[in-house]
This record gives structure tokens, sequence and C-alpha cells, in this order.
């Protein structure tokens, strides 16, 4: 990538951000690292110049005044279609990212990005770009012969096999003529041959698609695909598109089809459908008896005593703070997703504040008649970290400790140095798990059910929580539980020396 700057190729970018000191700033960057760089300080500006000009690449920003950086992408796209383009935003979520990834976007650059977060993007889609182009130009020198370009050791063959999508082109009478090893692996086959009539073989859908095209009578340049989940449970998931390949004189040569990974995406919207619907069941259970409650002490022809009534509030407020717990834990689940919680970073001693968090949890303890050991090697080095994050890290894990203990138990804590990490062990006495439950301890609102759980309040978020705040700073974390006997957790931060 570097060869090609200095030999004074210059990668012509498009900027679209109504930011004017974020997109001067890009440009600045990007024109001292060699880049050709436009800006357009609004999408309708963007629109005339990405469609009017063939660019490289094209930074997209999420948000615009007057039209979205998504309609943006789509204009661009359909006039340029072998523009890079990336979407960047503040503001990504599930169906933005979806849509985008549909509409031809090479991916998503977080704001605010790093130069070089950024000039990495860059390279990549500059990459990219070229083996398209290259790929095009050596299509249409060999597209009279398509059976000659299988057999011919070129560059084109080099690059389809480098591809990560699957690519496979039969000729008019349905014989193939090239395929790269990712069309192989895709439709898990084995072994075909240059020459083999090889729709038989190939899923349903997929021939039926070819022979829409082959059974034309008259040459369109229309294409069709189609979506196929080739393993269950969204294991492997493809997008199959097939299309047209004509002679200089317009006539049918025959047709690729091109195999394109969706897995990743058909999962996230698997995901966002099963936590929409876990969302909507953990809300309405104390709704419906807040609601019940409310009911009751409003019925006068209940007669529910003064007394009776403050209970009958006093467990709704209850149920309140739960839902107010719950949402707060949602809203910080949804920040750490697209990375906008804020943080202080700072120098963190972990045995002050393990201390700090056990003298917090003291009057519950005594409470249950818990003992806590502590073995802490106060001569730990610190780790960086936001001390509110590090503090409900602790303090959800030594509360579970408390809450899941039995009476008169024990929980014992350690700290100490192993390699590079500052390790923090934390082991109770309580209920334990099942090897069945320890497997989706960290999703969102599992929690163990059984006897002994039943009346214990939580929103089943807690741990979800811990796990991205270990994994944000590069941590571990890892859980050792026998079912009747107790549960350990072991925390790991790297430091630097």
């Amino acid at each position: 990538m570097e060869e090609i700057i200095q030999e004074e190729i210059k990668p012509k970018v498009l900027i679209v951000d109504d930011e004017r000191g974020l997109r001067t700033g890009t440009k600045r960057i990007l024109q001292s690292e060699g880049y050709n760089v436009d800006t357009a300080e609004n999408g309708t500006e963007g629109i005339e110049l990405g469609t009017k000009n063939d660019y490289d690449l094209c930074i997209i920003d999420l948000k615009m005044p007057d039209i979205d950086g998504i309609e943006v992408l789509k204009t661009i796209k359909k006039a340029r279609p072998n523009t890079i383009c990336y979407i960047a935003t503040a503001f990504a979520t599930f169906d933005t990212a979806i849509e985008a990834t549909k509409l031809g976007a090479q991916s998503y650059i977080p704001k605010p990005f790093t130069t070089d977060e950024l000039l990495k993007h860059l390279e990549t889609g500059y990459e990219k770009r070229l083996l398209i182009l290259e790929s095009e130009r050596l299509r249409k020198e060999r597209e009279e012969r398509l059976l000659e370009i299988a057999y011919e050791k070129s560059r084109l063959n080099t690059i389809v096999n480098s591809i990560f999508d699957g690519v496979m082109v039969v000729n008019k009478t349905g014989e193939l003529v090239l395929f790269n090893p990712a069309s192989l692996k895709y439709f898990d086959l084995n072994e075909i041959i240059i020459g083999e009539k090889i729709l038989g073989i190939l899923p349903k859908e997929v021939s039926d698609l070819i022979n829409k095209i082959l059974n034309t009578e008259k040459y369109e340049n229309k294409s069709y695909s189609t979506q196929l989940e080739l393993k269950q449970n969204r294991e492997l998931c493809v997008e199959v598109s097939c299309s047209p390949v004509p002679h200089p004189d317009g006539s049918l040569a025959g047709v690729v089809t091109v195999i394109n990974n969706i897995t990743e995406m058909k999962k996230l919207e698997y995901v966002k459908s099963q936590f929409v619907s876990m969302v909507a069941h953990e809300l309405k259970a104390p709704m419906a008896a807040v609601m019940g409650f409310m009911n009751l002490i409003l019925d006068d022809s209940m007669g529910i005593k003064p007394d009776k009534q403050k209970e009958y509030i006093s467990r709704s407020t209850k149920r309140l703070q739960g839902l107010i717990e719950m949402v707060n834990d949602l809203l910080d689940i949804s920040r750490m997703e697209i990375k906008k919680k804020e943080r202080e970073i700072k120098e963190l001693n972990i045995p002050e504040i393990l201390k700090s968090n056990v003298d917090f949890l003291e009057l519950e303890l005594k409470k249950k008649g818990i003992t806590v050991t502590t073995n802490l090697e106060l001569d730990l080095p610190p780790i960086k970290a936001d001390n509110n994050e590090i503090n409900r890290l602790y303090t959800n894990i030594l509360s579970n400790a408390l809450k899941y203990n039995k009476e008169k138990g024990t929980i014992d804590i350690s700290a100490y140095k192993s390699g590079n990490y500052v390790v923090t062990k934390i082991a109770d006495t309580g209920i334990g798990m099942k090897p069945e439950d320890r497997e989706k301890l960290f999703q969102e609102f599992f929690r163990v059910k059984n006897d002994q759980t039943r009346n214990i309040p939580g929103t089943g978020l807690g741990l979800s929580i811990v796990k991205r705040i270990v994994e944000s700073y590069s941590g571990k974390i890892e859980v050792d539980s026998e079912y009747g006997k107790g549960t350990t957790f072991i925390i790991k931060f790297p430091y630097k020396v």
C-alpha cells in the first residue's frame, strides 16, 4: 500500500461530514499521507460529488441535517458501485449496521477515531478497490471465451482465489469454467472439475437462479439473488447472486455466481429479536404486579385497610426500583456496545478497591453471619481503568457471593500477580451451579432458577455487564463452580511494566 502511494498513484477520497473541524482535520491527515481528498459539508453536496466523480474511497457521516448518511451511501453506490464506502458515526445500531452492509458499505468507522484506525480502514479499502478494478479489467479481456479463462494461469485466477466470497462461473451450456476455494467451502463440495455440468450438484435454489438466466431467450442484464441457510441454527447463512456474462456482441456467454457469507448479519438479526423479546418479558411481570397492587388500592369495594395499602405501595416501590435498575443496566450495555460510555482512566489499586467494597457490604455480611477472609498482595502493580466501572464489577461479584451464600458461610478473597496480569480470586461457599447453568452465566437476563434462588432479587444483567467491563480492558474472567459447594470467580487484568 505504501509503495502505491510513493509511486504517485494517489487514491481519491471523498469526505462527507457536516462537522467542519472533523472534515478539515481528516482532510489534512489524509493529504499528508499522500491521498487526494475532496470534502462535502452536507449530504446533498456529497451525492453530487460522489456520483459525478469516480472516487476510490468515501467516508460518510451517518447523521447530517439535510440527507442522512444511509441515503447518501445508497445513491453513491448505485451510481458508483466500485467506490469503497465507510459510514462514520458514534450512533451505530443493529438496524443501521445491517442496512448499511446490505447497501454495500465496507464497514463502520466509530467516532471519535484515531489517525491509525482511520488509515488502517482506508488501506484495507483501497486494496479491495484495486482488486475489484483489476478483476474487472481482466474479466473484460477474457469474456469472449470463458472456458479458456479456467485453464489460463492468469492474474485473474490469483485474484479470484484470494477473494473471501465464493465465485463460480458456468458457460451457456451449464459447464463449470471458473471457481475458487471459497465456493467449495460454502457449498460443501469435496471436488469439482472444470468442464463439469455442475447445476445438478448445487443447492436447488442456486440452480434455479442460474437456469432462470440461461433459459432466457433474449439476453437481459438482470441479476437474481436469494438467501440460504446452508447449516442449521444460523451456523452458515449465505446470499447467492447470479448475473449474466455477455459476449462482446451482446449475446449470453454464461452466468457468474457470487456466494457472500451473511452469517454474522443473520446472527445479529436473531440476537436483536431475542433481546427485544427478553426485555419485554422481563418488564411485563413487575409492571403487571404493580398494576395489580394499584388496582386493589383504588377499588373502594375491596375495603383495603390503610396498613395493607401501605404494604402494597411498599411492594410496588420495590418492583419499580427493580425496573429502574434493569433500565440502567440496559443503558450501560447499550453504551458499551457503541463504545459511547464516558470513562476517566487512571491508575487503580485493586486491593484498596476490594477492601472498600467489603466495607460497603459489612452490614449485610453481618446479618447473614458470613466471614470474609482476604489474602491481598499490597505491592501489586496498578491497573489503568475507570474507577466507577471497576468498583461496579467487584460490587456485583461480591454481592452475588453474599446473596447466593449459605448462612454463616465464608467468602475468600485473594489478589496476586501472575505473569502479565493482576489476578483477583473471589470464592464463596454458596449454592454453586450445575455445568449447564455455568455455560449460560454471562448471557443477558440469565438467572439460575431453583428452589434456593426463587426469592433472591436480580435483573440477570449484572454478570453480563461484568464480562463486558473485563473484556473492554483486554482482561479475562473465569468461573469455577460446583453445585451445592460454592462458586469461584477469577478476574485477570493486564498491567504495564
